[in-house]
């Protein structure tokens, strides 16, 4: 039987949910830290080792409570959902409750402050599909901001406005010529963006049961579409062609003005070349690296500038500098070529990497033999703390213990030994994002 590298080492599922308290803790954790970070990813109880692709595993939500400096409890709990995609992508907390999110037409399902499954949510009936794996939360308002998509629903993309009561307010249908993959949106301070790239829903693939029914087309083309956010209908929507790529994860993006003092958009993206063409189980064909993209809206015309020739993925940024300038980005290191995680594939995250935008520099904490992490979060030490003023937190795992830690950096000095390590009784599959929900 074929191998499916997505189900060996740390990409393979854990079998059990545990729940374990008290937890051991090497160096001290900051007291302003109060809340759980939550962390979602694919666990399949059951998977096709021919056909499984990453994307589509059952979902499993790993969570670690801080309370005034202790690490009060971790568990790990199924997200139980009867969709075709599970929640499987992201976790969020959106007025006072939690939510499992993926994105391609399932709904998102709520889960109890334990993570126990409550049950799908339409956002109290204002909800008309499914959701997305990657909303973006305006810092000001509050709202948050969302691009999905559904196989079903070929030849748009649905973007809502959901305000910080969890009641969606605002849909439009964004008219695209295909059925793409869209797994992200960015939005400025007056618009939002949209991802309009070459990966397709292929009904060949659907019907012969590959696990990830969509594929690359060199025929589709590739381009972002720009929305002003405060207006209304499609009528002032624009796209903007680029060079056909695909885009999971972009990092920020924000309003700016050239140096003729034409109105521009600037967007910071992970840029693949292509994913899902020849391997159909992973996104591992090409390795992403930093791009930055600049929309004129006075000529129409797209400047492309690779950043970085260093591979990365998973980029966040401070959140209240969303759709704002930012200096700072943070990211995982990619690999293609490690093999000492215990799987092949490009999600090998060997250390954890600033990007400053305006030296345009990239400093890097090295996990150390044997050690690799998830995506990093940035926490802000207060609220009226500077941009790189906060911690990193992300899930570590160590091959040597085939267990994972929780590991809280501090960000403004990654060359430093973390300033905690939270001790989990088990080791945290390789997965997706997930987020801090003070409280």
């Amino acid at each position: 039987m074929k191998s499916n590298p997505y189900l060996t080492g740390n990409f393979g599922p854990v079998t059990e949910e545990v729940t374990a308290f008290d937890l051991q803790v090497t160096g001290h954790i900051p007291a302003e830290l109060n809340g759980r970070y939550l962390r979602n990813g694919p666990n399949p109880i059951t998977a096709d080792p021919e056909t499984y692709n990453w994307l589509v595993g059952d979902g499993m939500v790993h969570g670690v409570r801080l309370q005034g400096g202790q690490a009060e409890w971790y568990r790990n709990r199924w997200v139980k959902s009867p969709g075709s995609f599970p929640p499987n992508t992201n976790v969020i907390g959106l007025n006072g409750q939690t939510f499992a999110l993926v994105e391609a037409g399932a709904p998102p399902v709520e889960l109890g402050f334990e993570l126990d499954t409550i049950g799908t949510s339409d956002f109290g009936g204002t909800l008309s599909h499914g959701y997305t794996a990657h909303p973006k939360v305006d810092p000001v308002s509050g709202e948050l901001h969302a691009a999905s998509y559904i196989w079903s629903l070929p030849n748009v993309i649905e973007y809502t406005v959901t305000g910080p009561n969890g009641n969606v307010i605002r849909r439009e249908e964004i008219p695209v010529p295909g059925s793409p993959m869209v797994h992200d949106i960015s939005i400025t301070e007056s618009y939002a963006v949209f991802y309009d790239l070459p990966v397709v829903f292929n009904l060949e693939e659907a019907m012969a049961g590959i696990g990830l029914p969509y594929a690359w087309s060199n025929d589709y083309g590739a381009r972002v579409g720009v929305l002003p956010r405060q207006g209304t209908g499609t009528d002032q929507l624009r796209w903007f062609e680029v060079n056909p790529c695909y885009v999971f994860h972009a990092v920020n993006a924000h309003d700016a003005a050239g140096a003729n003092g034409q109105q521009l958009i600037v967007l910071d993206v992970i840029r693949y070349d292509r994913v899902f063409d020849q391997n159909r189980l992973g996104p591992d064909e090409c390795i992403p690296y930093l791009w930055r993209w600049t929309l004129d809206l006075q000529s129409g015309r797209v400047t492309e500038e690779q950043l970085s020739d260093q591979p990365i993925e998973f980029p966040r940024v401070d959140e209240r500098l969303v759709g704002k300038k930012h200096r700072y980005g943070w990211a995982t290191s990619v690999y293609s070529d490690s093999q000492d995680s215990g799987a092949s594939g490009v999600f090998d995250g060997a250390s954890i990497a600033c990007y400053d935008f305006q030296t345009d520099s990239l400093t890097r904490h090295e996990m150390g033999p044997g050690r690799f992490a998830g995506e990093a979060v940035f926490v802000p030490a207060s609220d009226t703390a500077g941009e790189r003023d906060g911690y990193l937190m992300s899930m570590v795992y160590d091959t040597g213990t085939d267990r994972s830690d929780l590991v809280i950096l501090d960000a403004q000095d990654l060359l430093a030994e973390p300033l905690a390590t939270i001790h989990l009784p088990q080791r945290v599959p390789f997965g997706f994002h997930g987020n801090w929900v003070a409280g």
